[in-house]
């Protein structure tokens, strides 16, 4: 375990960590030592949120030097990996035996238990998010004891459990569930109109296994529509060059850079775990210079959003490099932002202007208040303490879970303590 001193950020370099260290064990009795013996401390991820849910004014814990583990129970359908691990990883062990995630995020290096910490999804009418496949995890409470939380556990532990934002332990392992390997097609549209957005979204949205649209909010309507078949499945029946738009000739990317780093388009079929996500696993991300945003809605609010948040279109010109909308199927862990309901994310990925970003996304919150939209844990957000209690019903309920798992709050750092009122 080596401990660290020295100016680290965030993967996007938006965020400076105040840290004064970063402690890196090898084995789970380290990390129970760790946390018996250090006052305060957070567990860091792959550094992929945008915000200070991960950063502390006191040490910062990786889990990315365990051990790797990835042991697959083909009877319960159920993987055991070591919480450090990075989706790309998981997934490539999976194939490699026949089986699969039902859904990945749309980057694949992001760290397994920090995706589900922070309620992380992929896109699909079917798929929830990434927490929902937790069947089980490990996790170091604040005495330094492992507790095993599952279906059994009582009170709703699971649930409060798969979204915990750090607050409850240090997770060393989680279970996942997991189904038999599939294989998907892309295929990407240009410059679906506005008109055909709102009049066929849920047509279109739930007419493949994943689907994507990309926006700048300006003329052009939805400037991409990914749809990610499952070969396995029934074609897609929505024609959507009737409704205005047209094929890609090739590989596009969602922010219309180069898109040598996108996973297959063209309708060729691949593996699970190398079209679900939009960017390839061998691919790794610049640290790119953006800010990213997300909120989720009720379903049935998505194109009124839409059209709320289309006058916002000179704000963004200079400042958006796209705009995301997906599909979230509804979770039942307590905090997951699609939790209880059927929900449509809009996803904003912005320049590195902090303050100009701020300004945005103050505009942003102020157009989505009437849909009762819920900011993503990872991600930017203006939304008070209060607003976030309005919008998520059982955030008392947790906050009290966690002053009682962890009474002198060695898991808290501002975020946690600003939220958890």
């Amino acid at each position: 375990m080596i401990a660290e001193q020295r100016t680290r950020t965030n993967w996007a370099g938006n965020v400076t960590y105040r840290a004064s260290g970063l402690a890196r064990p090898t084995s789970v009795d380290e990390v129970q030592r760790l946390v018996a013996t250090t006052p305060r401390l957070t567990a860091l991820g792959s550094r992929h949120s945008f915000n200070e849910i991960a950063d502390t004014d006191a040490l910062q814990v990786s889990l990315a030097d365990l051990p790797p583990v990835l042991d697959i129970d083909t009877e319960r359908r159920v993987v055991r990996v070591a919480a450090g691990m990075v989706h790309s990883q998981v997934a490539a062990g999976l194939e490699a035996r026949g089986w699969a995630l039902a859904n990945l995020a749309s980057l694949p290096h992001i760290s397994t238990a920090g995706a589900v910490a922070t309620g992380t999804h992929g896109s699909g009418i079917r798929n929830p998010s990434l927490a929902q496949a937790v069947v089980g995890l490990e996790a170091v409470r604040a005495d330094g004891s492992v507790a095993r939380v599952d279906a059994s556990s009582p009170d709703g532990a699971l649930d409060a459990h798969r979204v915990a934002l750090g607050a409850l332990g240090v997770v060393t392992a989680v279970e996942l569930a997991i189904v038999p390997t599939f294989r998907v097609a892309t295929t990407v549209h240009l410059d679906l109109p506005w008109d055909a957005v709102e009049s066929s979204f849920d047509r279109i949205m739930s007419d493949a296994y994943s689907v994507s649209m990309f926006t700048s909010f300006d003329d052009r309507g939805a400037r991409q529509v990914w749809v990610k078949h499952r070969v396995d499945e029934p074609e897609p029946s929505v024609d959507l060059v009737a409704l205005g738009a047209r094929p890609a000739t090739g590989p596009v990317h969602p922010g219309e850079n180069d898109p040598a780093g996108v996973t297959e388009q063209g309708g060729v079929p691949g593996p699970w775990s190398e079209r679900l996500p939009h960017f390839r696993s061998s691919f790794t991300p610049s640290t790119g210079a953006e800010i990213q945003s997300e909120y989720l809605l009720p379903a049935a609010s998505a194109v009124a959003a839409l059209r709320e948040l289309r006058p916002l279109e000179e704000l963004f010109a200079p400042l958006l490099i796209a705009a995301e909308v997906r599909t979230v199927a509804a979770d039942t862990a307590w905090l997951a932002p699609s939790s209880g309901r059927q929900s449509v994310g809009v996803h904003f990925t912005f320049r590195r202007d902090a303050a100009a970003v701020a300004a945005a996304i103050e505009r942003i919150e102020d157009a989505l208040a009437p849909f009762d939209a819920r900011p993503h844990w990872g991600k930017v957000s203006a939304a008070s303490a209060e607003r976030l209690h309005a919008v998520y019903p059982r955030l008392s309920d947790f906050a009290a879970l966690a002053r009682d798992l962890d009474p002198t709050g060695r898991f808290r750092n501002p975020f946690l303590a600003r939220i958890l009122t």
